[in-house]
């Protein structure tokens, strides 16, 4: 935990140095910075490497509703909803910071992120971006778990973003990701049994995999995969996937998909995933993002 805290305090001084290194490169029109592979901050679930401007304020209001396979009992899910919201801040052009507070485990949720190298044309192919997010379960309570301490709620994500904008229409981005649960649900098998062997490490490991297509000048389709690298074979989650459209509205952008996660944060999608596309447990979504 100490190496984790110390990462994050050294970030900003590594980007400033980053940001030093780039403007001394020319600033001529073959080596300009690629912009805009993704309009959102996020593809749907996965981060995207876009970032805010410097001095740019977000509000982003994120809604996941129930799954659609229980038809009419609970109107295709839409009786059910987990909300997030979440305030955004760009500290300046390469360093984004967020606060949120989710629905799901009543999670608060911290987190950096920050351009290390951007894209450029006939320059370096790809934009690549850091993530760090620390979240805070609150749903844990003591008189449940005796022994509990805070150190016991908190979960580390810590992402990698490679980004390319492969033309004006097509982006995409693969995220190799670490992280962390310092406190693991139970897993069950189909009978609600707890398993003992081989439970799950704290430590996890996944690749995340995401595009944006521009069907015009408003819309474009974005889908993201997250494929987990070490879940054991007992565990009841699933990998997170997501497909939606983004349509940008003059000062926000609209996001709406469906997707079988119902978490938001980082540490809950990426290990707390619990539909299976294939048995119709997948819900409607969005993301409603508005700038400052």
């Amino acid at each position: 935990m100490k190496n984790i805290i110390l990462s994050l305090l050294l970030l900003p001084f590594y980007g400033v140095a980053q940001e030093d290194l780039l403007d001394e490169i020319g600033t001529n029109e073959t080596n300009t910075i690629v912009e805009s592979a993704f309009k959102s901050l996020k593809i749907v679930n996965l981060e995207s490497t876009k970032l805010a401007s410097k001095g740019d304020f977000y509000f982003i209001v994120a809604h996941r509703f129930g799954f659609v396979n229980n038809g009419f009992d609970d109107f295709f899910g839409l009786d059910n909803a987990n909300t997030q919201l979440k305030f955004l801040y760009g500290i300046n052009e390469w360093l984004t910071v967020h606060a949120s507070r989710s629905g799901f485990q009543e999670t608060y949720d911290l987190a950096l992120k920050y351009r290390l190298v951007a894209q450029r044309n006939e320059g370096f192919p790809v934009t690549i971006v850091g993530f760090n997010s620390l979240a805070i379960n609150t749903e844990l309570k003591e008189k449940d778990f005796p022994e509990l301490t805070f150190e016991n709620r908190l979960s580390y994500v810590t992402q990698i973003l490679i980004s390319r904008k492969i033309s004006d229409k097509l982006s995409f981005e693969i995220a190799p990701t670490y992280f962390h649960e310092n406190t693991l649900r139970d897993i069950l098998d189909e009978n609600n049994q707890v398993i003992m062997p081989n439970p799950q490490d704290n430590s996890q490991f996944a690749i995340g995999m995401g595009g944006r297509y521009k069907l015009t000048n408003r819309w474009s389709l974005n889908i993201d995969y997250v494929a987990h690298l070490n879940r054991t074979k007992e565990s009841i989650y699933k990998n997170p996937l997501s497909i939606g459209f983004d349509l940008e509205t003059g000062g926000h952008v609209f996001q709406m998909h469906f997707t079988n996660s119902n978490a938001m944060h980082e540490a809950g999608y990426l290990g707390q995933t619990t539909g299976d596309w294939g048995k119709g447990e997948f819900g409607f979504g969005f993301n409603l993002v508005r700038v400052f």
